[in-house]
């Protein structure tokens, strides 16, 4: 074929000088029935942006500078691309034909990523559209410019660039074909091409034709020698069997330099013919000389059509299996790095769950200790064995102090219900001094009642629930009543400390994900797997409360030495009470034969007559008296037991211990769904490229996937 240009297509259509449409008969040869399906599905994939992760099929046209590679691009796709010197042929251009209704040009400039981050973004801010294939010249140049080739500022422009400009046209008669034109392979550095453009081009147009999937057109020129051109070796080291390599000769008028056809063909070259006119000017030069000899089948661009048309379709049969198979290996492996992210975060956040709750502060994540602020509040939270602890003991004294419906005081408002039980803060009035609550408010309050006033509930309760026992005992039951209403308000207090506490794991959980992740991430961790865990281990906790407040309903039960052992100590320190009572009111003043000085001294008789005067005849107040003794004995050691269950069983079993494994182990990823996994690590991270970039390429490659299903349907393809 012969090098030839055009410039009188100012449209999208193909149109003569006089505005003619011209017919698109040569282009049909690229669009028939069963290549087209081929091409629309790979023009699908790569309008997924899978050409950044997977090798998609394309045509190459590459070759020596000046071996006439724009020509033979021009030439097939009928585009009239400006001739200016080196304009085209200093980057890598892609041409994209799509099929659509509309005629559109646009572009747009893929850069080198290799660049600065800022050159980047400002070279993907390029993107125009134009109306006329006239402005394309001016467009270019602004692409040039912008890629910073023709830049003087500083020293010498560069000659080439790794950057890509796309040119996407769109037409009703436009095939479904994406084509790229290399720059022209350098022998040697000169004036304006250094060493390193020389290389830069190389590595350019082997990493291009590399690619197994790419179909290579290597243009070499009749001007020079065969052997002489470097892209005949390049395209046999890439392609040894020529499996996807078509060679193309051009300029072979310049075999019979000075003659007449010579001058007609740089005419042509000089864009002084339409396309139209071209070809018949080629099919003439081919009807001569020895040329007439040569099968029509290698002949013309016409020709080289009907080749590329069908070397193209057989190629991407064969491929498409192949290029199914590789998208399904990269989803796979997509998601396999997407799972290997979690289960790494999960054996961080692992580590610090464990440390954490077995108290042992070491690493970043813990910090220093924050001495301003409360143990369970700020970054203090952190060190959740110690928070635990400290509300744990908080529930502790509240439920020491305050945990009983009634505190029974003397007649001085003093608490006396536990001065005949141990040294437990008997001259606490209030029940609340000792109290740190973390709460705004006690949740409760126990009411103050005189012995007398106790005694009397007591007797109100024995009389509701008397038996057939004998006047001065009382029924067991009595016992159970007394001590329900007694504890009541533990079931309360006990909530509002668990709700206390998973607060306290939830806002650690919290850090622990900011430290070792995104805000993104731990959003969507919360929503599918942390926010779950929580709750239900506080449900369970709440759940476990309720068995311990249905054990404490039951009838009271206990083998505690520590009950009969508490009656005891209560019924001598009451005895002993008594008894120094009536020492006291049976003294009298005696004088001393010997000093004269009165001294006191107990009466025997009187004493022994108050002591026979104190049986209770009241046989309900007797019994009342006991039952009371007896309530609050069971009372102090329930509530001993009551205080060490709900932190042992209930807030450690279900909250705190179980934190580590329950809530994002390695072990809870490897159990996570496979559309869990995906809505966990696909989401956008903008702390991370990693993570940027596994989400936009499992987008593709899921779009790629669909693509396969909806259009290889009816398609028989290869295997």
């Amino acid at each position: 074929m012969t090098d030839a240009n055009n410039e009188a297509a100012h449209k999208p259509e193909i149109r003569n000088v006089d505005g003619k449409l011209l017919s698109n008969v040569s282009l049909e040869a690229l669009q028939g029935t069963e290549q087209r399906k081929i091409m629309d599905i790979v023009d699908k994939l790569r309008r997924t942006g899978l050409s950044t992760v997977l090798e998609l099929p394309q045509i190459v046209v590459c070759g020596d500078q000046s071996s006439g590679k724009s020509s033979v691009l021009e030439a097939i796709t009928e585009i009239p691309f400006p001739r200016k010197e080196n304009l085209c042929t200093r980057f890598a251009t892609e041409i994209v034909l799509r099929r659509d209704h509309a005629s559109t040009i646009s572009t747009k400039i893929t850069p080198d990523k290799s660049r600065l981050q800022s050159e980047q973004k400002s070279l993907r801010e390029f993107s125009r559209k134009i109306e006329d294939f006239s402005e394309l010249p001016g467009l270019i140049e602004e692409a040039t410019e912008l890629m910073g080739l023709n830049a003087t500022d500083i020293g010498a422009p560069r000659a080439f660039s790794r950057d890509v400009l796309s040119i996407e046209i769109t037409g009703p008669s436009r095939p479904q074909l994406t084509l790229v034109d290399l720059p022209g392979l350098i022998h040697a550095e000169s004036k304006s091409q250094s060493t390193r453009d020389v290389e830069l081009i190389h590595s350019l147009v082997e990493e291009y034709i590399s690619n197994p999937r790419t179909i290579i057109l290597a243009v070499v020129s009749a001007k020079n020698d065969y052997a002489n051109q470097a892209i005949t070796n390049k395209a046999k080291k890439a392609d040894p069997d020529y499996n996807r390599t078509m060679g193309i000769i051009t300029k072979p008028d310049f075999l019979r330099a000075g003659s007449e056809n010579e001058l007609n063909w740089i005419d042509l070259a000089q864009n002084k013919e339409s396309f139209e006119k071209r070809n018949a000017a080629e099919a003439d030069f081919f009807s001569k000389g020895s040329y007439n000899e040569l099968d029509r089948n290698i002949v013309g661009i016409a020709s080289l059509r009907t080749r590329l048309s069908r070397t193209l379709s057989d190629h991407l049969k064969t491929e498409l299996p192949g290029l199914k198979k590789e998208l399904e290996k990269k989803l796979e492996e997509t998601f396999a790095e997407q799972k290997q992210y979690l289960i790494t975060l999960g054996l961080a956040t692992h580590d610090i769950f464990k440390s954490a709750v077995q108290g042992h502060y070491e690493g970043t994540f813990f910090g220093g200790i924050t001495r301003d602020q409360s143990i369970d509040t700020g970054d203090n939270i952190k060190r959740l064995r110690a928070v635990v602890q400290h509300l744990n003991l908080q529930f502790a004294e509240r439920m020491r102090l305050t945990g009983g419906k009634y505190v029974i005081t003397n007649q001085n408002g003093c608490i006396i219900d536990n001065e005949e039980l141990d040294d437990e803060d008997e001259n606490d009035s209030s029940g609340l001094s000792h109290i740190e609550a973390p709460m705004d408010v006690v949740s409760h309050v126990p009411k103050k009642i005189t012995k007398e006033e106790a005694v009397n509930w007591v007797v109100d309760i024995l009389r509701r629930t008397r038996g057939r026992e004998l006047p001065g005992n009382f029924n067991p039951m009595l016992i159970s009543e007394l001590f329900w209403e007694q504890s009541s308000p533990w079931e309360t207090m006990a909530m509002e400390h668990i709700n206390n506490v998973a607060d306290a794991c939830q806002e650690f959980v919290c850090k622990v994900l900011q430290k070792v992740t995104s805000n993104d991430i731990e959003a969507r961790l919360q929503d599918v797997r942390v926010e779950s865990a929580l709750k239900e281990a506080l449900k369970e906790a709440r759940a476990e409360l309720k068995k311990v407040i249905a054990d404490k309903q039951r009838h009271p039960i206990t083998y505690n030495h520590y009950y009969t052992m508490t009656i005891q100590k209560m019924r001598r320190a009451k005895r002993d009470n008594a008894l120094k009572k009536l020492t006291d009111q049976s003294r009298r003043s005696v004088r001393e034969h010997n000093t004269g000085a009165y001294v006191s001294m107990v009466d025997v008789t009187t004493l022994q007559g108050k002591i026979d005067n104190q049986v209770e005849l009241d046989m309900d107040k007797f019994s009342a008296e006991e039952a009371l003794d007896a309530m609050l004995a069971y009372y102090k050691s329930e509530r001993k037991y009551f205080t060490d269950v709900i932190t042992k069983q209930v807030i450690e079993r279900h909250l705190v211990d179980t934190l580590p494994e329950n809530v994002l182990s390695p072990i809870i990823i490897a159990q996570m769904t496979d559309d869990e996994i995906s809505y966990i690590a696909a989401e956008p991270a903008d702390v991370t490229q990693k993570r940027t970039f596994l989400e936009a390429r499992k987008k593709m490659l899921e779009d790629g996937q669909d693509t396969f299903r909806r259009a290889t349907g009816g398609l028989r393809v290869k295997k």
